[in-house]
């Protein structure tokens, strides 16, 4: 790790953005609270939710897809990008549009396409832009985040979901008693297993979306073409790629899938690769694998333990590898074209 004085500006915006996002996530759920009522009545109302964004939004939504799902919802979700090339139906559709900046090209022209449903709400971090003002929208709290990879605008933009599981009766309290008080973890091990890796790929099962972003930050920062790809999905042919210069980075959590995660790392370890297991689990440590251990938590809780560590790993490892990590070459913080 650079000190400091030469610490890399991408990255030292980074450490800004993290430093201030447990807090601006609390203010975020509460603030949310009464729009969150009003997207909860329309859930229940519809029964059916279309989860819409791009790039980190987009791995937050498949994050929650599950939360939803366990409360008898039938989510799904799509890239927005998807949705305007091969469209689901909308109507009788409770649809969330998620969109940190909420001005991304995608965004626009959706709403200039369909006009959008009176059962539409935004997710965003920018009160004034174009899509809180066209969408009754949950506004998180601090503001557009101005570094490149998304990490403050995940961990809000899970708060703000938080806000509507709750209005849906969902118990808050583990996953705020998390923002409260966030654990710290030694990742040192976790560095060093990965040391010598040309890619990562991470996984998981009902973590999967955090698994998700991790590999979108990696790829982001490191410039490296690390990937994820879903437990069983792994298991059907891409194993055939493990070994000693692939990175596995899992993520375990207290729930039922948590047996074929633990089957999962023991396969990459026997397939010579270096394993690093996030475990909020009660499961018993995988021999060979790197674990990085969590108070054992589900939901959201789990992904608020988990996310800020993971998000350590990920500026590491591309500290690493590349002189100005978190200085964009190809890509803007805004992606207005398509």
């Amino acid at each position: 790790m650079t000190t400091g004085r030469n610490r890399p500006a991408g990255l030292a915006a980074i450490d800004r953005e993290m430093a201030r996002q447990h807090a601006d996530a609390i203010a975020s759920y509460k603030s949310a609270e009464p729009m969150a009522e009003r997207a909860a009545e329309s859930l229940e109302k519809t029964g059916r939710l279309l989860l819409l964004g791009m790039g980190g939004s987009h791995a937050v939504n498949r994050a929650v897809e599950p939360l939803y799902r366990a409360l008898g919802i039938d989510a799904v979700a799509l890239p927005l990008s998807e949705q305007l090339g091969q469209p689901l139906p909308v109507v009788g559709r409770t649809i969330f549009v998620t969109s940190q900046s909420g001005e991304s090209a995608e965004v626009l022209r959706w709403f200039d396409e369909t006009g959008a449903t009176e059962e539409t709400f935004g997710l965003t971090l920018e009160g004034s832009s174009f899509l809180a003002r066209t969408a009754p929208s949950l506004v998180g709290s601090g503001g557009t985040e101005l570094a490149f990879a998304a990490t403050r605008s995940l961990t809000v933009t899970f708060a703000l979901h938080l806000a509507i599981l709750a209005a849906l009766g969902e118990d808050p309290t583990a996953a705020l008693a998390i923002l409260k008080a966030p654990e710290d973890h030694d990742i040192a091990a976790a560095l060093a297993a990965l040391e010598n890796v040309a890619t990562v790929v991470t996984s998981g099962r009902r973590l999967q979306g955090v698994a998700e972003a991790l590999a979108l930050g990696l790829t982001e920062l490191s410039r490296r073409p690390c990937f994820s790809l879903e437990g069983g999905q792994l298991r059907h042919g891409p194993m055939e790629m493990l070994g000693p210069q692939i990175g596995v980075v899992l993520f375990r959590g207290l729930d039922e899938t948590a047996g074929l995660v633990t089957a999962m790392a023991a396969s990459a370890v026997e397939a010579g690769a270096p394993v690093i297991l996030f475990d909020a689990s009660t499961e018993a440590p995988v021999t060979g694998a790197v674990t990085i251990r969590f108070t054992p938590a589900t939901g959201l809780a789990a992904i608020f333990a988990m996310l800020p560590v993971a998000q350590r790993l990920m500026i590491g490892f591309a500290e690493a590898r590349v002189d100005n990590a978190g200085t964009p070459v190809r890509s803007t913080k805004i992606t207005r074209s398509e």
